[in-house]
């Protein structure tokens, strides 16, 4: 890890006092021009950033990470925040927590807002315009000045950092040999973000798994919802419905699952006797939903804690080479009323 540039660091390399620079980078003008522009070039194109809180703690750790949320409305964010939160506590951290609202210049603000010694380190899942846009400047700007980062869920491959995430691919593949096993031969997939990495390696899985199971691979019951509004959902999904002979469902978020279930019922389907769903996430809709929903549970909690953990143990080695490390968190099919059941396979990833 990058040790972060210091005002003894630029003193020293400018062969100048302490308080020249301190002065300098206080554009105070009881030194001269010359040497206050070099000073400040240097600071600028090192990109230092004062460290207004080791003043008082005179080199000591803030205890302190800063959590960067995409989405409040997402249960799975609630669950990851639990998670960090319980385990930043246990280790005496504190946590300061922000929201993108899925904008990368939101992102970028929060970045700039903390990265002056506020806290020892982030943990980050990217806004939804960062990962489409694959738009990662701010956030490699962020390590190469020094400071950590977890990267959980959304975790893109081009970033040299820790990661928490999920084997996406394998929990759809999971899925559908589940539907198979109950007697689905004609299943679905339903996304709201096709351009996600994630969302790509979920589609990846629903067709290997059809592939090896011998299913029909059908273009037309892909079904991308991108950009429709979620009171959209059954306007759009009714005639797909009333065209196409579908008895299962794996949809990338719990507000579609909703919304398939209520037009399969409105078009006569029973649930689960002649058609099934199955849903990402493992929130509050699924389990109010009517029947029930069947869920592919991220383990948010989990993927928290273990981000912290990574964070933490990052922070307190500073002096250390430590390898990045990508943690896989298992998911699993935690079944209800949308699916039929069946015993005799076990579906952790």
């Amino acid at each position: 890890m990058k040790k972060k540039l210091t005002i003894k660091d630029i003193a020293k390399e400018l062969n100048v006092s302490i308080s020249t620079v301190s002065k300098a980078l206080n554009d105070s003008h009881e030194i001269a021009d010359v040497t206050k522009k070099r000073i400040q070039a240097y600071a600028k194109e090192f990109k230092y950033k004062p460290n207004f809180n080791a003043l008082s703690l005179k080199n000591k750790k803030t205890k302190t990470i800063a959590v960067l949320i995409p989405n409040m409305l997402k249960y799975i964010y609630a669950q990851v925040f639990n998670g960090i939160e319980q385990v930043a506590n246990e280790l005496g951290y504190k946590i300061i927590t922000c929201v993108s609202n899925e904008k990368t210049s939101k992102e970028i603000e929060i970045l700039e807002m903390l990265s002056n010694g506020s806290i020892d380190g982030f943990i980050i899942s990217p806004a939804l315009e960062t990962s489409i846009n694959k738009d990662y400047v701010h956030f490699q700007n962020i390590i190469e000045e020094g400071f950590p980062i977890v990267m959980y869920d959304r975790a893109p491959k081009e970033l040299d950092c820790d990661k928490v995430v999920i084997k996406d691919h394998k929990a759809t593949y999971n899925a559908v040999e589940h539907l198979k096993n109950t007697g689905c031969k004609n299943i679905a997939f339903i996304s709201t973000h096709t351009k996600l990495a994630s969302t790509k390696k979920r589609k990846k899985g629903y067709i290997k798994a059809l592939e090896e199971f011998g299913l029909d691979i059908n273009r037309e019951i892909m079904i991308d919802m991108t950009g429709i509004h979620y009171k959209e959902y059954e306007k759009i999904l009714t005639p797909i419905l009333e065209k196409h002979k579908i008895d299962g469902v794996i949809t990338t978020n719990e507000a579609t699952g909703i919304a398939i279930q209520k037009v399969a019922q409105k078009l006569g389907y029973k649930i689960p006797e002649n058609f099934s769903v199955i849903a990402f996430s493992n929130g509050i809709l699924a389990r109010h939903a009517s029947p029930q929903m069947t869920t592919i549970s991220q383990h948010g909690e989990k993927m928290g804690a273990k981000a912290a953990k990574l964070l933490i143990q990052r922070i307190e080695n500073e002096n250390e080479t430590l390898e990045y490390e990508t943690k896989i968190i298992q998911t699993d099919l935690v079944m209800r009323n949308s699916t039929k059941k069946f015993l005799k396979l076990n579906y952790n990833v």
